[in-house]
């Protein structure tokens, strides 16, 4: 039995273009142990925030960007990435 959408792990499929997330864990679903370490080494760690830049059509990549990086992800390996969606700032009282 599927969850409802409201309860299901998000991943780095379910941001909108501009979207942002904080990374909450990188799951080993794709491509075994190799994907958490390579995602890791190139900085997506818990904690670390992303942005969703732009998707390619008919199933191709994804643009992330992350810190001053910008990545291509396969849809796999963004599948692979759990979040969960950054809350807006927003200016303090004066």
């Amino acid at each position: 039995m599927e969850l409802p959408a409201a309860h299901r792990p998000l991943t780095l499929l379910d941001l909108a273009p501009a979207e942002e997330g904080e990374i909450v864990v990188v799951l080993d679903e794709a491509e075994g142990a190799d994907l958490r370490l390579r995602l890791g080494e190139l900085g997506f760690l818990p904690g670390e925030r992303v942005r969703l830049l732009a998707r390619a059509p008919f199933g191709g990549p994804l643009a992330i960007r992350l810190g001053s990086g910008t990545f291509a992800l396969r849809r796999d390996e963004a599948g692979s990435v759990r979040i969960r969606r950054a809350l807006a700032v927003t200016g303090g009282a004066t």
